[in-house]
């Protein structure tokens, strides 16, 4: 019988858990053998200490039991080293990789919220983890759900009040993320702000609960921020339909606003006819894809007198908030791709918008919130540094830009 390298369709199970076998073990003996490095570091700090007789202080001493924890391809055990002083000196040694009170891994406690947003209730989430994890998983019943939920909703607590003037904030993103409630006929909308620091690096700065959106409610989130120490930045960029630039408007009046050109697109399509809308995107593509302002200002000019006559409504809708669309090229192109739009807020909330529908109203008010700001805050460990991250400090320092170019020609600013 000829031999294959295709695995039947029907076997797949079998060879998933057989891989799944393989990783854990890997997992396992990739965690001894870092214990171990932390050991040899540990015992390496003794080195010159030694008793009378001339023997080492402080030796091995066989290890504790094994014990397991809990990580996202299943349980995996491990064993702790122990050590003695010979001298009777009190010694102890501790893993930073695997400490004393660990019983899940980072990776797993990230999926718990995962799994609560997509419908699963506290009383199912053991079903759901014995599904996800086998048989073996242990520890995470609906009791430790909940507790795990109070723990959350510490660490948000903690994490909005924590302080923000430990380095300045060079552009804002603002959205809201809408979500339905359970036993309330209003939905959450949670307004959510994201900065990037002059060092490049993505920050979660507020997940608030607001009402649709409204500049009061926008008031307070700005005002929150501003008290924690949050420096004026240098541009925000959201969409045109918030009531956020009132807002921004009266407690950070000194920043630039950006209004985002993906949905100002999408608002101009929908007041066209779809067989006209694909020639009108690449129309408003060319605005603000221009290499400079001027040849910006062309194209929108030529939008405006070939869509006013047949479609009013798309070329007013585009019309609304020029000079906001426009401001992007009085910052550095190196950051064009990332202060045209919102898309640097995007990617981490499109999942939490998903998962936020798909939870059907099961989750409470402050559960939502605390939810998101744990969902958050686990994306923002993944966030990429955005490109050109080098010429932050640049924008936040004032250096000045014309059509994405630095320059200190006043002249050549004046044009």
């Amino acid at each position: 019988m000829e031999t294959t390298n295709i695995v039947d369709f029907a076997r797949r199970d079998r060879v998933t858990e057989a891989l799944t076998d393989l990783l854990r073990t890997g997992a396992q003996q990739l965690t001894a053998t870092t214990v171990e490095a932390e050991l040899t570091s540990y015992l390496a700090q003794f080195t010159d200490v030694r008793t009378e007789a001339g023997h080492a202080a402080v030796v091995r001493n066989g290890h504790h039991p094994a014990r397991p924890f809990q990580t996202g391809i299943g349980p995996v055990s491990v064993q702790i080293p122990k050590v003695r002083s010979m001298d009777g000196t009190s010694v102890t040694f501790r893993s930073a990789r695997v400490p004393p009170d660990v019983r899940r891994t980072k990776t797993l406690e990230a999926a718990l919220p995962w799994l609560y947003l997509n419908g699963i209730s506290s009383g199912e989430m053991g079903a759901a983890l014995k599904i996800l994890l086998g048989s073996e998983a242990k520890g995470l019943s609906a009791n430790t759900v909940s507790r795990l939920k109070g723990e959350w909703a510490k660490e948000y607590d903690g994490w909005r009040d924590a302080d923000l003037d430990d380095e300045p904030i060079v552009y804002i993103w603002a959205d809201g993320v809408h979500s339905g409630l359970r036993g309330e006929n209003d939905k959450l909308c949670a307004l959510v702000v994201v900065g990037v620091t002059a060092r490049g690096q993505e920050r979660l700065l507020a997940i608030e609960d607001g009402v649709r959106e409204a500049t009061q409610s926008w008031r307070e989130v700005l005002l929150s921020l501003k008290s924690r120490g949050m420096n004026a930045h240098k541009l925000a960029i959201g969409d045109g339909a918030m009531g956020f630039w009132a807002a921004l408007d009266e407690v950070y009046p000194e920043a630039r606003q950006q209004r985002c050109w993906q949905h100002k697109t999408m608002n101009v399509l929908n007041c066209l006819a779809k067989l006209s809308q694909p020639k009108a995107k690449a129309a408003i593509h060319n605005i603000w894809q221009a290499e400079n302002k001027v040849d910006a200002e062309k194209a929108f000019n030529l939008f405006i007198e070939t869509y006013e006559p047949k479609s009013p409504k798309a070329a007013l809708c585009l019309q609304k908030d020029r000079i906001e669309r426009m401001a992007f090229f009085d910052f550095s192109v190196q950051h064009w791709q990332s202060t045209r739009t919102s898309s640097p807020i995007e990617p981490a909330f499109a999942t939490i918008r998903h998962r936020t529908k798909r939870s059907k109203g099961r989750l409470s008010r402050d559960g939502m919130r605390h939810m998101m700001s744990k969902l958050g805050q686990c994306a923002e460990q993944n966030w990429r540094k955005p490109s050109g991250f080098d010429c932050l400090t640049k924008v936040i320092t004032g250096h000045t830009f014309k059509d994405g170019i630095e320059t200190t020609d006043p002249d050549q600013i004046a044009a």
